[in-house]
């Protein structure tokens, strides 16, 4: 079965629907941590709002990486952490770590390659 024949304005609403139910979907399952959504699905909380920031600015709207997150989490994200983030066990770290290989000169936070990498945040 075709898709149906859908204009660009429609289809701009349609997405934007679907984003915003995401964005409600995530903040009502706080339980999920952002390195479970790495490990399963690639992306973060942290990854959607700086998806959200970058449509910002391809639009010429200069949007803050804080200002950003709090439109995805619906608080400032330090106090969305505070509240609900959890240390990543050793086996989401290494899940995380496995799926997301370091250069061979640095992890992703610049820490020498062996150092414990705190991942806990879920994004890259």
């Amino acid at each position: 079965m075709a898709a149906p024949e859908i204009d660009a304005s429609t289809r701009t609403q349609l997405e934007a629907a679907a984003f915003r139910t995401l964005v409600a979907h995530l903040r009502q399952r706080s339980d999920v941590q952002n390195i479970d959504l790495m490990n399963l699905a690639g992306f973060c909380r942290n990854c959607l709002s700086r998806w959200y920031r970058e449509a910002a600015a391809a639009h010429g709207i200069a949007l803050a990486d804080a200002e950003a997150r709090e439109i995805v989490y619906g608080m400032p994200y330090k106090e969305w952490q505070a509240a609900h983030q959890k240390p990543a066990s050793a086996e989401q770290q290494a899940a995380f770590a496995a799926s997301h290989p370091a250069p061979a000169a640095a992890a992703p936070d610049g820490a020498p390659v062996g150092a414990k990498v705190d991942r806990s945040h879920g994004c890259h």
